[in-house]
């Protein structure tokens, strides 16, 4: 039976929707605003800091302080809120006001310097929250923590994000992944700016994503399908780049080892109603080539270059009505000289000098949203498009995906504490390529569209208690598909295919107790995950369902703030059975019929700690230190399949997971001062098992080595305005391979300065 396909309306009419719905539909629901000032531990007012004004659960309102730390922030006529202060390394105590008509002035907001700080997150529920009110396991990285440790791209930020492991196939440009909580590569949803990057099936390649004018980057780690939906199924990695704030133009140029060349220009901030951001970066390098391999080979091909463009801007009132536009393209061209490192098996043939990748990337948004009394009405429409080309001594290939997405969202406040959110999305996605085909090697694309609908709601009781529960119904097709009698594996003619998947989720977190900036944060969360099968998977099968990949997740964890408020200790626990996954049935008799089958298992299990300390050093003009750790401990086990005793070989039951370690660590220590940063930094993890770096599976599996890897660097601003920097990566020069087969940088220095119109 034909599904009938669901017709997204095209971008240009849904912007125009989005615009008379905030034009025709917008009535005040804010009265008084409030009016106060934020102010540093030494009484000197604080530009652009975060001023949010939540009810417990979400965030209300919120606003960037000026040059002088004055704000001004609406307020709901009616109701009980707080006002708090999100600026990294500080914290000041919430305020609490109600809901009137009248204007009011709340005065000074002092900080104190904390390890813990306040932050707005997105990625966590269907509306902004405060980071305090999250109940699930939450990392943001900010943009302080990028601008001082030089971070160079969004793969090197997440290193240090426990319960998550990136693994880069050799240097900059190389293909990336990351791996959460022993989940695969292609379990982790990324957006960037509110636009799902990943490929049709999960996919995405962490190596292209630069950090210029990144604001905050969140991390939720666990199945998030009954917020996102597909492909959600061990992480949301959400990329948010700065818009807003005192309008700002900044350029940095630097460059060093490896012949990097890496040059940015970005602008950014708000005058009345309008916010606007905007960056370019261009980063050139040479990787290994010129240098010897073990075997005397001299490296070529090796070289990265990559270009990047993005332009954001938006409108929004006092009433909470906005509209919001965003469009970023990115070009990158890498040469792929192939596994030159590690080679037991004696397989390696060679420098390849021919084989050369080619991308560009698109992501384009529009959004707005409405207030009407105590609700608010928000709808999106996103497009993504990837065009990846690859040249090889076997010919040239190409590929591509495409995917539009429409959302549609409704948040209301039903009670005090208690709120709801409920809405529709709807996606189109298409993927395509040189060897996905019909029979007469005639090129034919994999069409899906999904249906979903969610909703949650969100409670919360004094402030302490902290409940959400979600579900999230997805309703995903796949096209019909032209048969290729014509291939090395024929596949059949396939009709169309529909799933139906419902995924909950129920998290919860409880303040046992809050005294002098110290309390104790209790947290647990459960939920489902799905991944359906990418282009690939279907275009290469003879099984006319495959379903989703699923995952079962639950975890517990524990936050205890220490030494008023300037420690921070965490730790949690968490459990994930992969169920459904996607194997070639190869010898399993009676297991299916099919060539490959949802009939794969696996689980991991483990716990992760982490700590953070930050202390006033009073010697350096109101410096600070600050010392943070991480620890991940993983052990996965691959189950057998489904009516099999034995695991998908060359593995057997109880074997690991490929390439995720037992053990990682990470270290951190930044000294800031009003002119001065330096840090010291660094991590590694225990061996794993690997497979043969030129043959796959079919070389057989070895052990990679584990390895610690550590970097340096520091930074001096000159007269407010420039501001050289210099970096030591690798700085022991270790020979290691975060991928079996692919040699990593060794020591490299990088020095480079920037210059800025505003502090």
């Amino acid at each position: 039976m034909h599904t009938p396909v669901v017709r997204l309306p095209s971008p240009a009419q849904l912007i125009l929707g989005l615009v008379l719905l905030v034009v025709l539909a917008a009535e005040p629901c804010f009265a008084g605003p409030v009016t106060g000032q934020v102010v540093d531990p030494d009484g000197r007012g604080v530009p652009g800091a975060a001023v949010i004004l939540t009810d417990g659960t979400a965030v209300v309102a919120r606003t960037l302080t000026l040059s002088s730390g004055q704000f001004t922030l609406n307020v709901p006529d009616s109701g009980q809120f707080e006002v708090r202060v999100a600026l990294d390394g500080f914290r000041a105590k919430p305020v609490a006001v109600a809901g009137a008509t009248a204007e009011r002035d709340l005065g000074t907001l002092a900080l104190e310097m904390s390890a813990i700080s306040e932050s707005v997150v997105v990625s966590a529920a269907q509306v902004e929250i405060p980071l305090s009110a999250a109940s699930s396991s939450v990392t943001v990285i900010t943009r302080d923590d990028l601008d001082k440790h030089q971070v160079e791209s969004v793969a090197d930020a997440l290193r240090a994000v426990p319960g998550l492991l990136v693994v880069a196939n050799g240097g900059r440009g190389a293909v990336t992944s990351a791996f959460p909580r022993g989940g695969e590569s292609d379990y982790s949803l990324v957006f960037v700016d509110g636009v799902q990057a990943n490929s049709l099936g999960g996919g995405f390649d962490f190596g292209h994503l630069p950090v210029a004018n990144i604001e905050r980057i969140e991390i939720v780690r666990g199945p998030q399908s009954a917020l996102y939906g597909s492909n959600a199924i061990g992480s949301v990695i959400r990329i948010i780049t700065r818009q807003s704030g005192q309008p700002d133009a900044s350029a940095s140029l630097e460059g060093g080892g490896f012949d990097t060349f890496r040059a940015t220009a970005a602008t950014s901030g708000t005058v009345g109603n309008w916010h606007w951001g905007a960056v370019t970066e261009r980063l050139t390098t040479d990787n290994f080539n010129g240098q010897s391999t073990a075997s005397g080979a001299i490296v070529e091909n090796d070289d990265y270059e990559r270009t990047s463009a993005t332009a954001a801007g938006g409108w929004r009132n006092r009433q909470g009505a906005a509209i919001q536009g965003n469009v970023q393209f990115a070009t990158d061209e890498r040469g792929s000289p192939g596994p030159f490192g590690s080679d037991p098996g004696g397989t390696y043939g060679g420098i390849d000098t021919v084989a050369r990748g080619f991308n560009d990337r698109w992501l384009m948004s529009a959004a707005a949203a409405v207030p009407i009394g105590r609700a608010r009405i928000s709808a999106e429409t996103t497009h993504s498009r990837l065009d990846s080309a690859f040249a090889s001594q076997f010919g040239d290939s190409e590929s591509y995906s495409r995917r539009t997405t429409a959302r549609a969202q409704a948040d209301a406040t039903l009670a005090h504490g208690f709120e709801t959110s409920g809405g529709v999305e709807i996606l189109g996605e298409r993927a395509g390529g040189t060897f996905i085909t019909a029979t007469g090697n005639v090129l034919v694309p994999v069409k899906r569209g999904v249906a979903g609908f969610f909703g949650e709601g969100r409670w919360n009781y004094g402030a302490r208690l902290f409940v959400a529960a979600g579900i999230r119904v997805d309703r995903i097709t796949r096209e019909p598909l032209d048969g290729d009698a014509d291939a090395f594996s024929p596949r059949p003619t396939f009709a169309s295919d529909t799933v139906v998947s419902a995924n909950p989720k129920v998290s919860a977190a409880w303040f046992l107790g809050a005294t002098d900036g110290n309390y104790t944060k209790v947290r647990g969360s459960a939920g489902t995950g799905i991944r359906p099968p990418d282009a690939f998977e279907i275009a290469y099968t003879d099984n006319p369902s495959l379903e989703p990949e699923r995952s079962k997740s639950f975890d517990a964890g524990v936050e205890q703030a220490l030494f008023g408020g300037r420690g921070l200790a965490e730790a949690t626990v968490f459990f994930n059975n992969y169920d459904d996954l996607i194997v070639a049935t190869g010898s399993f008799s009676g297991s299916s019929q099919y060539r490959t089958d949802n009939i794969s298992n696996a689980r991991a299990r483990g716990f992760e700690l982490a700590g953070t300390a930050r202390v006033p050093l009073r010697g350096l003009g109101g410096g600070s230190l600050q010392i943070r750790v991480g620890y991940t401990r993983l052990a996965t086990e691959i189950l057998a399949v489904d009516e099999s005793g034995s695991a998908p070989p060359p593995f057997v039951v109880g074997d690991r997971l490929l390439r995720r370690p037992d053990h990682q660590f990470s270290a951190d220590v930044l000294l800031s001062a009003r002119s001065v940063s330096a840090f010291f930094q660094g991590g590694g993890r225990s061996s794993v098992r690997d497979v043969d770096p030129s043959l796959g599976t079919f070389g057989g599996l070895y052990d990679g080595h584990g390895y610690n890897v550590w970097n340096a660097g520091a930074s001096w601003t000159l007269l407010s305005r420039l501001q050289l920097f210099g970096r030591v990566t690798n700085l022991f020069d270790r020979d290691y391979e975060e991928s079996f087969g692919y040699p990593a940088l060794g020591r490299s220095a990088m020095a480079g300065l920037r210059v800025a119109t505003s502090r």
